[in-house]
């Protein structure tokens, strides 16, 4: 037995030194998370959506845009595919809104971005419009607690979704004080709807803030939400409303104690022609940053309130895919959960004849999906899937996840592409989109120029799509993994359409052909091949990762369950 000197020990990278005192912290006051206990969550009023979308302009608006295109599907549909889009496109909706806006997030970041967005919305609701914001709990800490403000202006109502008890202070006390309940800190409510007069919509991938619409310091999320007009936007709105009325859903002032409610409802001025209203949001944004996302986005919005009479509104037979909130509910059985959303896409993907193409940023399979996509191979069905490499993955625990399956994936002939993290990659794939909305100068000058295209921020993959043979789309909040699969409630449009399901194809093989790595195993070994004329190489070792981040997540991976992930 070999035995080494204290002094010949090498030192913990700072990470682990990190993640040591985490645990130390967790293992001495994790007693402490059974006295943290919810209030009762009674007399709670309920409420629905406005029922009467056609009386509004946005709603006479869908109907004339029917009328004008002949189209005899009842829902319209158009992609957000880039950081322009996906910003002013929500601003145009509060600004054209007559009676409700309502807000489903499972993250509501408190930046630069989300105050434009929440400016605009308290705006809105000081000209009459109701408006509904529920959040799921878990993210609502430390600075983004200061979203919860907007709770205390007048016509505002604010739920959070399956709450954890404790501190709002640090995400590291609201652990400490939920250790005794993990399975239920575990069930998330990842859904997204941003709906405006129960008329038009928007779901996907995106939560607010920052990194979402290409003003993120270190990191964006290349990402992709679908505008949606007419009937289904009314399905949409009913899956809002049983949320917003389940159990789950708790007003905000009943979690708050007196301390955080002094904090968040401190006086402020009141608003009037003569004397500005205080911001929403202690925002510290840098002067060269802050003005590219509030200045550009904002002045856009009036003129985006135009452009919804003139985009691109690709008609087509549609199904809301949703979760029911019981998925979420205290026990593991899932009893209340019915079929899942991702229930749904594998019986859909089971029907395919020629191909299935797959957008997903963790993609952790587990033995169902991974049957699926071995029948499909069985079948000749070609499988393509596009997910974060090591380097571009914000989550290293779910890479450890992913990694177990890779060899198994590329045995049965899944096509596995992995998402390049250099800021350049950012730079390419979030400023333009398809590059259709600066050709029409629709939404130019949003907030993702000045930040995605200075070199300074890496790309991370968010987008979660599912193509199949062509004609199906289906886009939506969930990733294909453990996690949306059995903890996380989701959403999603399923679309049949063959013009805007090879659009999304054309944009994620664009992604796949510039931006990405084909991942191959040969002689036991992993090769990443870099797309043809790329300006970066072949790589034989995960690229962009760094030492400290293989070895954690070499580490990780046997401490990390799959359904955890």
């Amino acid at each position: 037995m070999t035995t080494c000197s204290p002094a010949a020990a090498p030192a913990l990278p700072v990470a682990w030194q990190r993640l040591l005192r985490w645990c130390a912290l967790a293992l001495l006051l994790g007693s402490a998370g059974g006295c943290a206990s919810l209030p009762p969550n009674d007399g709670r009023a309920a409420s629905t959506h406005f029922n009467q979308p056609e009386a509004t302009p946005l709603g006479q608006l869908v109907q004339a845009r029917r009328a004008q295109a002949g189209a005899r599907s009842d829902s319209g549909f158009y992609l957000l595919d880039g950081v322009d889009t996906a910003l002013s496109s929500r601003l145009a909706l509060v600004e054209a809104a007559q009676r409700s806006l309502d807000l489903q997030y499972y993250a509501i970041h408190a930046d630069a971005s989300t105050e434009v967005i929440l400016q605009r919305v308290r705006d809105a609701a000081r000209r009459g419009v109701r408006v509904r914001i529920l959040l799921d709990d878990f993210n609502s800490v430390g600075e983004d607690a200061q979203v919860l403000r907007l709770a205390f202006e007048p016509n505002i109502e604010i739920r959070l979704f399956n709450p954890l008890p404790g501190s709002r202070k640090t995400m590291l006390g609201r652990v400490i004080t939920s250790l005794h309940d993990v399975g239920r800190m575990q069930k998330r409510m990842h859904n997204k709807l941003f709906i405006a007069d129960n008329a038009w919509g928007i779901t996907g991938g995106r939560n607010l803030g920052d990194r979402y619409f290409g003003s993120g310091d270190k990191q964006n999320f290349v990402d992709l939400d679908v505008l949606a007009a007419g009937r289904i936007v009314r399905d949409m709105s009913a899956s809002f409303d049983r949320f917003w009325n389940d159990k789950l859903a708790y007003p905000v002032q009943t979690l708050l104690d007196q301390e955080e409610l002094d904090a968040l409802n401190r006086p402020r001025p009141s608003s009037s022609a003569t004397q500005p209203a205080m911001p929403i949001l202690p925002v510290t944004t840098s002067p060269t940053v802050l003005p590219s996302v509030t200045q550009a986005a904002a002045d856009q919005a009036d003129r985006a309130v135009m452009d919804l009479r003139t985009v691109r509104l690709t008609w087509a037979p549609s199904t809301l895919l949703v979760d029911e909130p019981g998925k979420i509910g205290p026990d593991d059985d899932e009893v209340d959960a019915g079929e899942t959303v991702i229930d749904g896409l594998l019986n859909l993907m089971l029907a395919a004849r020629r191909d299935v193409l797959i957008i997903s940023p963790y993609l952790v399979p587990g033995p169902r999906m991974m049957a699926v996509y071995e029948q499909l191979r069985k079948r000749g069905v070609r499988i393509r899937v596009l997910t974060n490499s090591m380097a571009s993955n914000d989550a290293p625990a779910a890479h450890a996840g992913y990694a177990r399956y890779r060899k198994a994936l590329l045995a049965m002939g899944v096509e596995v592409y992995e998402m390049r993290s250099d800021p350049e990659s950012a730079a390419d794939l979030l400023g333009s989109g398809s590059g259709r909305e600066r050709r029409r100068g629709m939404w130019s000058g949003g907030p993702g120029g000045s930040k995605a295209g200075d070199g300074s921020s890496r790309a991370s993959l968010h987008s979660k799509a599912v193509i199949v043979d062509t004609r199906l789309a289906v886009i939506g909040s969930m990733n294909l993994d453990l996690r949306s699969q059995l903890k996380n409630s989701e959403v999603a449009l399923l679309i049949r359409s063959a013009a805007l399901s090879q659009e999304a194809t054309r944009q994620i093989e664009n992604t796949m052909n510039t931006a990405a790595y084909r991942l191959e195993r040969r002689d036991g070994k992993y090769y990443w091949r870099a797309p043809q004329g790329a300006s970066f190489g072949d790589e034989t070792k995960e690229p962009g990762a760094s030492t400290k981040l293989r070895i954690l997540v070499r580490v990780l991976a046997p401490f990390a369950p799959d359904e955890m992930l």
